[in-house]
């Protein structure tokens, strides 16, 4: 009889399904992938999810389980954590990448996506409106909701004197990995990481395939590109990487706790802004805690609670201040915590020379927990 599959609902459009998409490709994981507009997810999966949202995943036994991040901690528990590294550098960096790809990206990927009409205008309103439930309006729904996210890329700090310098960051991005994976098929070796699955999300929903970011992808970085293509299929596909018929990575993390130069090069460019945005963004929601004494343990996290103003480059700029940035950073802050001193002390040099050290100390002083699919503040 052939495995019951597991339904994904999510759409090809949506950053943080690609997460939860790659993740079960890449482990092997059979799944369905349905649009969140079915009577049955509507009707029966909303209710356990706390809500609509992409992606959710349905069991075969029934278990409801939302948000890319969770969906995969649900099955790394389940299948003996094959996407964690052993090492702690590079369980910790794994860690910071994951959150960077989730949170530190929004920015190039919503000007990407919004910023450029003529070249992705019908690609999106196909989409948009393919989500739309049956019996609405189709071109009327999907028009009001690629609105809200054209408002919302201006939250994210997605304004006209930003682009110059949105761009140029990610441009020295993909040029950064685009040699990184000219000598690794993943971040970490011959496998993915959850760094890769937190990566995947804006590099493949935003990046890797709307028309514009898609062009640039493809005429700038094309490495990268064959690694969003890598981390969509369920092969190695590492082709390029064979010399005289032998793959010179076997399928595992690099050994010794390696983090090489290249990734040290991707990791310091990633830190030019998710550094600075980072550190704002915790002290604005602290501050915006602080006003609320009185909030009570188990309310919901709201998305944003304004917006935190920084520096990048002598630029200033503004994004939305999500408490969730610091849920997905918990986990890379526990997993330094827990570190014998010897070993957080090499996890700090490799840390101060990426840039991001300073990114463990962004703490909030309430904590957030994820209860019946839906994150609340502690």
């Amino acid at each position: 009889m052939a495995e019951e599959p597991i339904t994904l609902y999510g759409t090809p459009l949506s950053l943080y399904t690609g997460k939860a998409r790659s993740y079960l490709i890449k482990n092997g994981l059979v799944y369905r992938e349905v649009a969140p507009s079915t009577s049955r997810y509507l009707e029966n999966v909303v209710p356990r999810a706390g809500g609509m949202s992409m992606p959710t995943v349905e069991t075969a036994d029934g278990i409801v389980v939302r948000d890319g991040t969770e969906i995969a901690e649900y099955f790394e528990s389940r299948m003996g954590h094959p996407s964690t590294p052993p090492g702690p550098r590079q369980q910790v960096v794994s860690a910071l990448l994951d959150v960077i790809g989730m949170e530190g990206l929004l920015r190039p990927a919503m000007h990407y996506r919004w910023s450029f009409p003529d070249e992705n205008h019908d690609f999106l309103s196909f989409h948009f409106a393919s989500i739309v439930p049956a019996g609405l309006d189709q071109t009327e729904v999907a028009g009001k909701g690629m609105e809200r996210m054209r408002q919302a890329a201006m939250a994210f700090g997605v304004v006209p004197e930003s682009v110059d310098g949105i761009e140029a960051r990610y441009l020295a991005l993909l040029s950064a990995l685009d040699r990184h994976f000219s000598k690794f098929p993943y971040l970490l070796g011959g496998r993915p990481s959850l760094g890769d699955f937190g990566l995947i999300a804006p590099m493949y929903g935003h990046l890797g395939r709307d028309p514009k970011p898609l062009s640039v992808l493809q005429a700038k970085a094309i490495r990268v590109f064959r690694w969003v293509e890598r981390m969509n299929r369920p092969e190695p596909d590492r082709g390029e990487y064979v010399a005289e018929g032998e793959e010179p990575f076997g399928d595992d993390f690099l050994p010794n706790d390696e983090i090489p130069e290249t990734l040290v090069a991707v990791l310091q460019q990633m830190a030019v802004d998710f550094v600075p945005e980072t550190l704002a963004a915790a002290d604005h929601i602290n501050a915006w805690l602080d006003e609320r004494p009185d909030l009570a343990a188990g309310t919901k996290v709201e998305r944003g609670v304004g917006r935190a103003h920084f520096e990048v480059e002598g630029e200033g700029l503004h994004g939305l201040a999500q408490p969730h940035r610091f849920y997905l950073l918990g986990r890379a802050q526990a997993a330094f915590d827990a570190l014998s001193p010897a070993d957080r002390s090499r996890v700090e040099q490799t840390l101060d020379q990426c840039g991001l050290r300073s990114a463990l100390d962004a703490r909030l002083s309430r904590g957030i927990r994820f209860q019946d699919n839906v994150e609340v503040w502690e």
